[in-house]
């Protein structure tokens, strides 16, 4: 792998890491005190799967990111893949504040909404350019899928 490949790699991996690592912030601290307060669904996972569920999606992220980045000559297609692909990360950095942060489901459910939607539509444009780039980001709209089923879940029970 070339220098500049390998510097682009670590550069989007430690930006999906770094997003993450924000969202925490907010989320740790409720999780035992707010969030464990609230009703949930019977098939909410424990809290310990959702940190390694979204480290490996944002690893799944930032390679999707690189092999845009890198393996594509610019075009149309591409600046829209990678704008989508900024807009679906700075709507998953916003969701965590939202929900845990400002203790607002509601909101939250809508911004998850809007996230998987802008996941969705990145895929789109993904596999027009890359379909390994789309493959990648599958599971992640299938963990949004749950998410968003649980968040609306938790909307209702509470």
């Amino acid at each position: 792998m070339k220098t500049l490949s390998f510097f682009r790699l670590v550069l989007a991996v430690g930006l999906c890491l770094a997003v993450g690592a924000v969202g925490s912030l907010a989320t740790a601290p409720k999780i035992p005190t707010w969030y464990a307060a609230l009703a949930k669904p019977a098939w909410t996972p424990p809290d310990a799967a959702f940190p390694v569920a979204w480290t490996i999606l944002y690893v799944l992220m930032a390679v999707a990111l690189w092999r845009l980045w890198q393996l594509h000559t610019p075009s149309p297609a591409r600046r829209a893949a990678i704008g989508l692909w900024f807009a679906q990360l700075a709507l998953n950095a916003v969701w965590s504040p939202v929900f845990f942060g400002m203790e607002a489901p509601g909101a939250a459910l809508v911004v998850v909404v809007a996230l998987w939607l802008a996941i969705a539509a990145t895929i789109w444009a993904c596999a027009r350019i890359d379909r390994m780039a789309a493959v990648l980001l599958v599971p992640y709209l299938a963990w949004v899928s749950y998410a968003t089923a649980l968040n609306a879940a938790i909307v209702t029970l509470n």
